[in-house]
């Protein structure tokens, strides 16, 4: 009985360590995740079935304000949502999510917003001037703005 228990301990302790060492060390070894590069240069959603292509507004500046005009924004339900891949030659360093908040209407009677304060983000590198870009706090409901110099890229979140 002494030496069955004696051969078991061991065999034991080596699949117990076995075991620790592959649920600490797996998700380090864990799949990176590849990001696809598009065909044309812009600013993309990545949402769960595919790349999606923003397209971009202009920035007005009026007496130091900064606005847009809504020019029927797309529109991408909350859920789908994964991040932003920005694809070409752009100052990374200034690029900023922006909440776009109703300001007025114009002459015309089109829907200004103005941009909000910056959203924490990561960017990362991806090499040939492709960068994803996630925010760090969660997305809510709402109208947004990838803004980069005098070029913003605004959609709607449903």
């Amino acid at each position: 009985m002494k030496q069955m228990v004696k051969q078991t301990l061991p065999r034991n302790a080596f699949f117990f360590i076995l075991m620790l060492v592959a649920f600490v060390a797996g998700p380090l070894y864990g799949k990176e995740e590849k990001v696809q590069q598009p065909k044309e240069y812009g600013v993309y959603l990545k949402t769960s079935q595919s790349l999606v292509r923003l397209l971009p507004n202009m920035v007005f500046n009026e007496q130091g304000l900064l606005y847009v005009e809504s020019n029927k924004p797309q529109q991408f339900m909350l859920k789908d949502i994964q991040y932003f891949v920005v694809y070409g030659k752009y100052d990374m360093k200034v690029l900023t999510i922006n909440p776009l908040v109703f300001f007025q209407a114009s002459a015309v009677g089109k829907p200004r917003f103005k941009i909000g304060q910056d959203l924490p983000i990561d960017v990362k590198d991806n090499g040939k001037g492709l960068y994803t870009v996630k925010p760090k706090d969660l997305l809510g409901r709402g109208y947004y703005c990838l803004w980069i110099e005098d070029q913003v890229w605004d959609f709607v979140i449903e």
